[in-house]
This record gives C-alpha cells, structure tokens and sequence, in this order.
C-alpha cells in the first residue's frame, strides 16, 4: 500500500536519497527543504523547522496532497562548526534550535495524525558524532546526541498506539558536505573507519526503508549505526 511519507530536508544529500527510495516504491513523498529548489518527481513544500507556524503550514499542504502523514524521517539539520572557545551563544543555540527543537516541532506535529490512526514510523537521522563526539562540533554532537534521548522517551510514549520511533546514526557519508574536506582530513577520518572508506547515500536509506518495514515492525527506540565500525561501542 502507498503511504504518506515525510522527509524533512529532502531536497540533497541522505535526505534526497531516503525521499528517492520511498517513491520508488511507489509512496507518496513529501519533502521539506529551506532553500534551493525541489527535486522533481517529489512534492516539495518550503519550510524552515525552526519556525512552527512554518511546520504547521507545511504539514496542512502535505496533508492536502497525501493524506496524514504516516511515516516521517526528521532529517533536517545543519552545522556551525568551530572550536568551543570560538563558538558564539548564536552558533550554538542555531544548531540545536534546528537539529533539536527543529525535529521536535515535526515529530509532535506528525504524531497527530499517528496517534488518531493508531499507527505509524518515526525515525531520527542522528549522528556517530552524537555518540564518539567531535572537536569543533560540540554544538552539533550535542544536538545529534538529544535526538537518542528524545527518540526514546516518544518511543515509550507512543508505542502503545503502534507507533514505532528508532535512530539512524550515519558516519561519514560521500555527500557535498564531505567534499569540502581537504585529502589530509579525508585520509585521517579513514584510518579510524574499519571498513575504510565513506558510506554511501544510498545505504543511509535502505536502514531508514527497513525501520518503516513490516518486517521492522518490533523495533523502536533503537539506535541503528551506519558508519562503517566508526563509532563501536557506542
């Protein structure tokens, strides 16, 4: 069956690619995205998650379109990245007001529509860096960190209602952020990566496909890693 699906930040990188694989199976897909243009082949609807009555409109236009939304992958995020003693109060509270309290926005907003249906499929693109941490990224490992806590405590919440809410935590993955890494950094980031090289997109969504599966459907408030041995142990 066709289902109403909602990635946030769906217009590039992992976002794009977990939207992408959605509608090859035939589902109808939403994508939220800030700035840019929409792909085609996906609805689009402008939205900055920062903002609630921007949330609350974007969900009526997706609802409009495709009926409740029934499986949501909060994917939005940016980064501010700089060392702590150079980190400004704007630099901080900007990650986490997108990242965080962004996610939280939609997640309450789409649970709606779950809970009066008495199903649905949350999941969180979190981070390795939430877990390992990362220097010139406490704003960003904090905010990627919230999302397990938060993640949880909706799963305990909402599973009752046959809702399910996991976490996929990827590591480093060939996106257009990656590539702004200089070779050195690259290199370095490798050595601690066993199976020694970055994911690809693509392999970020089939985790995210399989948590909205039937065959997923015992799963939730699980932390699910993507990134190559990276972060064992976390």
């Amino acid at each position: 069956m066709s289902r109403s699906v909602l990635v946030t930040g769906g217009n590039r990188g992992i976002g794009l690619a977990i939207a992408r694989a959605f509608a090859a199976d035939g589902d109808k897909v939403a994508i939220t995205y800030r700035s840019g243009e929409p792909p085609e082949g996906l609805l689009g609807v402008r939205c900055d998650i920062t903002e609630g009555e921007q949330v609350e409109q974007a969900f009526k236009e997706i609802e409009a379109a495709h009926g409740p939304v029934e499986v949501l992958i909060a994917n939005a995020g940016i980064t501010r990245d700089t060392l702590l003693l150079r980190m400004s109060e704007e630099d901080f509270t900007s990650v986490l007001d997108t990242n965080l309290t962004g996610t939280f926005r939609v997640v309450k907003r789409a649970s709606k529509g779950m809970l009066r249906a008495r199903k649905g499929r949350i999941v969180l693109i979190s981070s390795v860096v939430g877990l390992l941490g990362s220097a010139g990224q406490a704003n960003y490992a904090a905010s990627k960190a919230g999302l397990v806590g938060f993640a949880r405590s909706i799963a305990r919440e909402l599973g009752s209602r046959n809702i399910t809410t996991n976490v996929v935590a990827p590591g480093f993955v060939d996106t257009a952020m990656t590539e702004v890494l200089g070779d050195e950094r690259k290199a370095e980031i490798l050595k601690q990566v066993p199976l020694g090289r970055y994911a690809d997109v693509d392999e970020v969504a089939g985790v995210v496909k399989f948590l909205t599966s039937d065959a997923a459907s015992y799963i939730t408030g699980a932390v699910i890693p993507v990134d190559g041995g990276l972060g064992m142990g976390h």
